[in-house]
């Protein structure tokens, strides 16, 4: 009978052990996200307390506050985006997947103690500091054209790589020898770059996830300049104005003609919550719309989802309203899909839907004045600062115009 109670306590003792939660702990991790048989994506994050912890993309820190625990597993939901971290917590490592279910994608994630990006593991006499003219998938009908931005303190690099649909985000890493290798994660997109390099050329491989990938080429050229934004997307001939009617939240149909449009200078937002550069510019809409709000400014959101129901959709607009502070009306207009093309069909007095997030600038009388296409934020540092004073300046021009037009 004793040795029964004895292995009866001790069976007990294993079951409870094997049930306690365990917890992340402070400190500085590595994390690895595989992109392929050969290849893994590093970023950095710092576990500030059990609840809370930071990512790292050179100038950028993106706070994470929402982090579950349930026995020896963890899951850190990323903020505002779907993506969702799962991974087994074992002495202070981690071992699990990087989920994004709606995507229905999922990358191999692991994490352990160490604040090191990437390796310097050898010397470099390149210096790629200054702005190169890019090409992404050169010699296919697919190419695009970028700039390069970049700074270099010994093997260290950071900048970031300029579309004309926005940017590449904060970009982080090192060259050793002639080796580049830079990375972003965000909690949506998974960013890896890797090339060789010269005084005057990069040639190198693009890695979105593990589901994507494409060749670029540049050579430095400090006096390259992208298309400008506001030429790309026009409105067809015949279309002075812009039309639609999408419902928010509430079930209500919101259109452009409702009375608290009506003699107003408004910025239409055709954006996605799944999108970064949104996550940028609706950070400053958001902003500037509290602070101008009662001057006869208004701005509404056109939201374009891969979510496949509506339910599910206003789920992810409501948070990041939440997360943002968003206070200005955020419509749902599409589901199902960000094809661009189903997008136009949406809107088709625009000649193309070129990119997420195009911001359509409307005058008093309801004339469409100016159509900008992408976002290039905070990573792109002075083209960010640019496109605030450009912003900030067109919509006093509009907002100082006298008119008693009662056109919209």
């Amino acid at each position: 009978m004793r040795y029964f109670l004895l292995l009866i306590v001790a069976i007990t003792l294993v079951s409870c052990d094997n049930n306690k939660t365990e917890f992340l702990t402070y400190g500085t991790y590595r994390a690895e996200l595989q992109v392929n048989d050969t290849l893994q994506l590093p970023f950095i994050f710092k576990v500030k307390d059990a609840n809370t912890l930071e990512i790292y993309n050179a100038e950028e820190v993106i706070e994470v506050d929402e982090i579950d625990y349930k026995n020896d597993s963890v899951y850190i939901k990323l903020p505002v985006f779907e993506g969702l971290i799962v991974a087994k917590i074992h002495d202070e490592t981690l071992d699990g997947r990087f989920v994004v279910k709606e995507k229905n994608r999922e990358q191999s994630f692991k994490a352990s103690k160490n604040d090191s990006r990437f390796a310097v593991s050898a010397r470099t006499d390149t210096n790629i500091s200054g702005e190169w003219e890019t090409m992404f998938s050169p010699n296919t009908e697919d190419n695009y054209v970028a700039k390069g931005v970049f700074k270099q303190n010994d093997n260290v690099v950071t900048g970031t790589f300029l579309t004309e649909t926005g940017d590449y985000r904060f970009l982080e890493g090192v060259i050793n020898g002639n080796h580049l290798q830079l990375s972003t994660f965000d909690g949506a997109h998974a960013f890896l770059f890797t090339g060789t390099v010269t005084d005057s050329t990069i040639n190198g491989m693009f890695y979105s996830g593990n589901h994507w990938k494409e060749p670029f080429a540049a050579k430095r050229n400090n006096n390259y300049q992208l298309a400008s934004a506001n030429d790309l997307t026009v409105l067809k001939d015949g279309y002075e104005g812009l039309v639609f009617t999408f419902p928010d939240a509430n079930g209500d149909q919101v259109s452009l003609s409702d009375d608290r449009f009506k003699n107003k200078v408004v910025i239409v937002q055709v954006m996605g919550t799944w999108c970064p550069n949104c996550l940028d510019e609706s950070k400053y809409y958001a902003e500037y719309y509290k602070n101008n709000k009662d001057r006869g400014v208004e701005i509404i959101a056109l939201a374009f989802e891969y979510a496949k129901t509506q339910e599910k959709a206003f789920s992810f607009i409501k948070r990041l309203q939440d997360r943002v502070g968003i206070t200005y009306p955020i419509l749902l207009a599409q589901t199902g899909t960000t094809s661009k093309s189903k997008a136009n069909e949406k809107l088709p007095m625009l000649n193309h839907v070129l990119s997420y997030p195009t911001s359509i600038f409307i005058d008093k009388t309801g004339k469409v004045r100016k159509i900008h296409t992408g976002f290039n934020g905070p990573a792109t540092g002075e083209k960010f600062t640019e496109f605030k004073t450009e912003f900030t300046e067109f919509v006093n021009q509009l907002l100082n115009e006298n008119t008693n037009s009662n056109a919209r």
